[in-house]
Protein backbone atom coordinates (compact mmCIF):
# COMPACT_ATOMS: atom_id res chain seq x y z
CA UNK A 1 0.00 0.00 0.00
CA UNK A 2 1.37 3.78 -0.80
CA UNK A 3 1.60 6.72 1.79
CA UNK A 4 -1.31 8.01 -0.11
CA UNK A 5 -3.46 5.24 0.47
CA UNK A 6 -3.06 5.23 4.19
CA UNK A 7 -3.57 8.69 4.64
CA UNK A 8 -6.58 8.73 2.57
CA UNK A 9 -8.01 5.80 4.75
CA UNK A 10 -6.77 7.79 8.07
CA UNK A 11 -9.13 10.45 7.12
CA UNK A 12 -12.06 8.51 6.04
CA UNK A 13 -11.64 7.32 9.80
CA UNK A 14 -11.48 10.68 11.05
CA UNK A 15 -8.32 10.17 12.49
CA UNK A 16 -5.76 13.18 12.80
CA UNK A 17 -2.29 12.45 11.41
CA UNK A 18 -0.04 13.43 14.24
CA UNK A 19 -2.43 11.34 16.53
CA UNK A 20 -2.02 8.32 14.57
CA UNK A 21 1.97 8.90 14.34
CA UNK A 22 2.35 9.43 18.26
CA UNK A 23 0.52 5.74 18.78
CA UNK A 24 -2.81 7.61 20.74
CA UNK A 25 -6.01 6.74 19.89
CA UNK A 26 -8.61 9.58 18.70
CA UNK A 27 -10.71 11.05 21.34
CA UNK A 28 -13.63 12.91 20.40
CA UNK A 29 -13.72 16.58 21.20
CA UNK A 30 -15.21 18.40 24.45
CA UNK A 31 -18.24 18.61 24.82
CA UNK A 32 -20.68 21.13 26.36
CA UNK A 33 -23.36 19.76 28.58
CA UNK A 34 -25.73 21.27 30.15
CA UNK A 35 -27.24 19.40 33.49
CA UNK A 36 -30.67 20.29 34.75
CA UNK A 37 -31.02 20.71 38.27
CA UNK A 38 -33.77 18.87 40.19
CA UNK A 39 -34.48 19.50 43.82
CA UNK A 40 -34.66 16.26 46.50
CA UNK A 41 -36.64 16.97 49.35
CA UNK A 42 -34.93 14.71 52.41
CA UNK A 43 -37.71 12.94 54.77
CA UNK A 44 -36.50 12.29 58.34
CA UNK A 45 -36.04 8.82 59.98
CA UNK A 46 -39.08 9.70 62.51
CA UNK A 47 -41.57 10.90 59.21
CA UNK A 48 -42.85 8.28 57.41
CA UNK A 49 -46.98 7.04 56.58
CA UNK A 50 -49.50 8.25 59.04
CA UNK A 51 -50.93 5.32 60.96
CA UNK A 52 -53.97 5.27 61.81
CA UNK A 53 -54.13 2.78 64.72
CA UNK A 54 -55.90 3.38 67.79
CA UNK A 55 -52.56 2.06 69.60
CA UNK A 56 -50.62 5.12 67.44
CA UNK A 57 -51.66 7.57 69.99
CA UNK A 58 -50.29 5.68 73.13
CA UNK A 59 -46.92 4.85 71.40
CA UNK A 60 -43.57 2.77 73.35
CA UNK A 61 -41.98 6.14 72.56
CA UNK A 62 -44.22 8.26 74.59
CA UNK A 63 -43.99 6.17 77.60
CA UNK A 64 -40.11 5.17 77.49
CA UNK A 65 -37.97 7.43 80.08
CA UNK A 66 -40.80 8.97 81.12
CA UNK A 67 -40.45 7.88 85.01
CA UNK A 68 -37.88 7.74 87.58
CA UNK A 69 -35.90 4.61 85.19
CA UNK A 70 -33.76 5.15 82.06
CA UNK A 71 -35.13 4.33 78.71
CA UNK A 72 -32.94 0.91 78.71
CA UNK A 73 -33.99 0.09 82.29
CA UNK A 74 -37.87 0.77 81.18
CA UNK A 75 -36.92 -1.96 78.25
CA UNK A 76 -35.41 -4.58 80.55
CA UNK A 77 -38.03 -4.53 83.44
CA UNK A 78 -40.70 -4.46 80.48
CA UNK A 79 -38.37 -7.53 78.91
CA UNK A 80 -38.56 -9.13 82.67
CA UNK A 81 -42.31 -8.67 83.24
CA UNK A 82 -42.74 -10.64 80.12
CA UNK A 83 -39.82 -13.60 80.51
CA UNK A 84 -40.92 -14.42 83.88
CA UNK A 85 -44.30 -15.01 82.72
CA UNK A 86 -43.01 -18.15 80.76
CA UNK A 87 -41.35 -19.61 83.97
CA UNK A 88 -43.48 -18.69 86.94
CA UNK A 89 -47.13 -18.31 85.73
CA UNK A 90 -48.32 -14.58 86.91
CA UNK A 91 -46.52 -14.50 90.01
CA UNK A 92 -43.50 -13.09 88.06
CA UNK A 93 -45.04 -10.35 85.74
CA UNK A 94 -47.13 -9.42 89.28
CA UNK A 95 -43.81 -8.68 91.09
CA UNK A 96 -42.34 -6.95 88.39
CA UNK A 97 -45.71 -4.65 88.03
CA UNK A 98 -46.24 -4.38 91.80
CA UNK A 99 -42.54 -2.84 92.50
CA UNK A 100 -42.33 -0.64 89.32
CA UNK A 101 -45.06 0.77 88.01
CA UNK A 102 -44.89 4.18 89.98
CA UNK A 103 -41.30 4.09 88.45
CA UNK A 104 -42.39 3.94 85.23
CA UNK A 105 -45.31 3.85 82.71
CA UNK A 106 -43.83 2.02 80.21
CA UNK A 107 -43.57 -0.94 83.32
CA UNK A 108 -46.71 -0.38 84.38
CA UNK A 109 -48.02 -0.45 80.57
CA UNK A 110 -45.95 -4.02 79.82
CA UNK A 111 -46.77 -5.34 83.67
CA UNK A 112 -50.53 -5.19 83.33
CA UNK A 113 -50.52 -6.44 79.73
CA UNK A 114 -48.14 -9.28 81.04
CA UNK A 115 -50.25 -9.88 84.27
CA UNK A 116 -53.29 -10.33 82.29
CA UNK A 117 -52.08 -12.84 79.71
CA UNK A 118 -50.70 -15.26 82.50
CA UNK A 119 -54.62 -15.07 84.24
CA UNK A 120 -55.78 -15.40 80.91
CA UNK A 121 -53.68 -18.30 80.65
CA UNK A 122 -54.60 -19.79 83.74
CA UNK A 123 -58.16 -19.81 83.00
CA UNK A 124 -57.67 -21.45 80.05
CA UNK A 125 -55.85 -24.11 82.50
CA UNK A 126 -58.66 -24.35 85.00
CA UNK A 127 -61.01 -24.79 81.68
CA UNK A 128 -59.02 -27.81 80.65
CA UNK A 129 -59.23 -29.19 83.78
CA UNK A 130 -62.98 -28.78 83.78
CA UNK A 131 -63.30 -30.39 80.43
CA UNK A 132 -60.93 -33.29 81.55
CA UNK A 133 -63.67 -34.35 84.07
CA UNK A 134 -66.55 -34.50 81.28
CA UNK A 135 -66.91 -37.76 79.82
CA UNK A 136 -66.23 -37.54 76.21
CA UNK A 137 -64.66 -34.17 75.90
CA UNK A 138 -62.18 -34.73 78.47
CA UNK A 139 -60.25 -36.16 75.28
CA UNK A 140 -60.13 -32.53 73.76
CA UNK A 141 -58.48 -31.72 77.24
CA UNK A 142 -55.29 -33.68 76.61
CA UNK A 143 -54.42 -31.34 73.19
CA UNK A 144 -55.42 -28.19 74.85
CA UNK A 145 -53.13 -28.22 77.74
CA UNK A 146 -49.94 -28.96 75.58
CA UNK A 147 -51.23 -26.16 73.56
CA UNK A 148 -52.07 -23.31 75.80
CA UNK A 149 -48.45 -23.94 77.45
CA UNK A 150 -47.08 -23.63 73.93
CA UNK A 151 -48.85 -20.38 73.34
CA UNK A 152 -47.95 -19.24 76.75
CA UNK A 153 -43.66 -19.39 76.43
CA UNK A 154 -43.84 -18.71 71.82
CA UNK A 155 -46.42 -15.06 73.00
CA UNK A 156 -44.21 -14.30 76.09
CA UNK A 157 -41.37 -14.75 74.39
CA UNK A 158 -42.51 -12.63 71.23
CA UNK A 159 -43.72 -9.83 74.11
CA UNK A 160 -39.83 -10.06 75.75
CA UNK A 161 -38.19 -9.41 72.01
CA UNK A 162 -40.88 -6.26 71.53
CA UNK A 163 -40.38 -4.95 74.99
CA UNK A 164 -36.57 -5.37 74.56
CA UNK A 165 -37.27 -2.85 71.69
CA UNK A 166 -38.85 -0.28 73.12
CA UNK A 167 -42.13 -1.52 71.43
CA UNK A 168 -45.84 -2.02 72.84
CA UNK A 169 -47.12 -5.33 72.91
CA UNK A 170 -50.42 -6.86 73.05
CA UNK A 171 -51.20 -10.36 73.64
CA UNK A 172 -53.73 -11.86 71.07
CA UNK A 173 -57.43 -13.31 72.91
CA UNK A 174 -56.47 -11.95 76.20
CA UNK A 175 -59.19 -10.84 79.05
CA UNK A 176 -57.47 -7.10 79.96
CA UNK A 177 -59.32 -7.72 83.55
CA UNK A 178 -56.22 -5.26 85.32
CA UNK A 179 -56.95 -1.64 83.77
Amino acid sequence: MSEDANEKKLSEDGANDEEVKAGEEATPPPMDIEVEEIEVESVGADEGPADDSPESDETASGLLGKGKLSKKDDRTFGMLAHLLGAFTAFIGPLVIWMIKKEDSPFVDDQGKEAVNFQITLALGYLVAMVLGAVPLVGCFAVFLFPALWVAGVVFSIIGCLKANEGELYRYPYTLRLIK
